[in-house]
């Protein structure tokens, strides 16, 4: 008996190691069939490098204004969306570029101000991409009174945040019942944008298939690195800060994992509209825009009722308060950690397709940069608390877009960071988090 103990011991780290590599090997091969379609999208959004940037006027963003990039032989031509924005990529950046807004392109009544160029040379330094923005004067400012302005960035950082509140809820849940800050949380966003854009464009599925497919790859994934990964080194003994560091090192072989495959270009996502809806007043909105928010308060709506109905709900709350009582009481700590990582996973993945709209497009790093943003969102609201990431998602997204009014949109992200900080200083647990006892 003792040596059938010993030798089922000896195999268990080689058969986790053996799904830990299978799980890579499978994550390998599902990103080399994703990367043709990547290449198989336009030219310019393949392109290595990036000019990108906003024109806007009064704050208010400028859609339809053409952008013509010129470089050596190259020259591309591109057009501001609904959010005024555009993006251009370029072949090399060993060259210098000439930007120029084309004036007859410009709406009615709106024209490049006095003492300010149509036209930007622009260089590239150590960075891929490149940020330029162009300021126009409007002849009647008048038009958008400052209430108009705010309630319109007010519905956008809405959007904005439920979005956001996806992945910062499978993050909160992960530390509540891990105790893991998950650095790689940001890849699992990117990975399931480029999942729907694997069965969208390299499989020729409709959207409205290859969205619900990507989640559920997502969620398989989650289940893969906790089977393959955290589940063992937690059995190991690993504490917290050991296993942030390993996520942190996890995040950055998958990132350039995913730029090695997909490249350093943009890509878009089939059935995004650019049309604003008519009839919303000073809001604009997009039939996009209104999807995205729909499914995120519908998802939302059906996690929080899994959570505070199920069993398996309850019993992932009761792990969250105390792992250890949990246990005690004869509730299953592992599979209730497994069933949360297939839950954040998913909810991660589908954060990361609505991301591809909102932004809009696909990048090997577009998880990355609102990682800080979920963080912010999970401290906000209460750390391990569920509907504190959910509040405090919404708070960040709101001030993200809001504080536009105020400041450059350069620096919209950093006025959000500063009032975490403020409302931190005040209330350390967070909004709906609770104060430690110590002692």
């Amino acid at each position: 008996m003792a040596i059938t103990s010993m030798t089922r011991a000896a195999r268990r780290p080689r058969r986790m190691f053996s799904t830990l590599i299978a799980g890579l090997l499978a994550a390998v091969a599902f990103l080399g069939i994703a990367s043709p379609a990547l290449a198989a999208g336009d030219d310019a959004e393949s392109l290595p490098f990036t000019i990108a940037g906003n024109v806007r006027t009064g704050g208010e963003p400028v859609e339809g204004v053409t952008i013509v990039v010129t470089g050596g032989d190259f020259e591309a031509e591109g057009e501001t969306n609904e959010r005024g924005s555009f993006s251009i990529g370029v072949p090399t950046k060993d060259v210098a570029y000439t930007v120029e807004l084309v004036e007859d392109s410009l709406p009615s009544g709106v024209s490049v101000p006095e003492g300010f160029e149509s036209t930007i040379e622009v260089e590239f330094g150590a960075t891929s991409t490149i940020t330029r923005n162009f300021t126009l004067e409007a002849a009647e400012r008048q038009t958008t009174s400052f209430v108009d302005q705010l309630l319109s960035r007010a519905v956008n950082g809405l959007n904005f945040g439920l979005m956001l509140a996806l992945a910062a809820i499978g993050l909160s849940l992960v530390f509540g019942t891990t105790g893991l800050s998950n650095f790689a949380h940001g890849e699992m966003v990117t990975f399931g944008a480029l999942a729907a854009l694997l069965f969208s464009a390299g499989f020729s599925l409709p959207i409205w298939i290859a969205i619900p497919l990507a989640v559920a790859v997502s969620a398989l994934f989650g289940l893969t690195m906790d089977a393959g990964l955290w589940r063992p080194l937690r059995r190991r003994g690993l504490g917290t800060v050991q296993l942030m560091i390993v996520s942190i090192g996890l995040s950055l072989a998958l990132r350039y994992v995913f730029q090695m495959f997909v490249g350093g270009g943009t890509a878009q996502l089939p059935g995004g509209s650019t049309s604003v809806i008519p009839g919303l007043g000073p809001v604009r909105l997009t039939l996009t825009d209104v999807i995205s928010m729909g499914v995120s308060l519908v998802v939302i709506a059906g996690f929080a009722w899994w959570l505070m109905r199920t069993r398996i709900g309850r019993a992932t709350r009761a792990v969250s308060d105390n792992p250890s009582l949990a246990a005690a009481s004869g509730i299953d700590v592992d599979a209730v950690v497994r069933v949360v990582w297939v839950v954040a996973a998913a909810l991660a993945g589908l954060s990361g397709v609505l991301w591809a709209y909102f932004r809009p497009g696909i990048k090997w790093d577009m998880g990355t940069s609102i990682l800080l943003l979920i963080f912010a969102a999970v401290t906000l609201g209460g750390l391990g608390t569920a509907f504190g990431a959910l509040v405090g998602a919404i708070i960040v997204g709101l001030l993200v877009e809001v504080s536009t009014l105020w400041i450059p949109s350069d620096l919209k992200y950093v006025g959000a960071l500063v009032v975490l900080i403020v409302i931190l200083l005040f209330r350390p647990q967070g909004l709906l988090g609770r104060r430690e006892r110590i002692g």
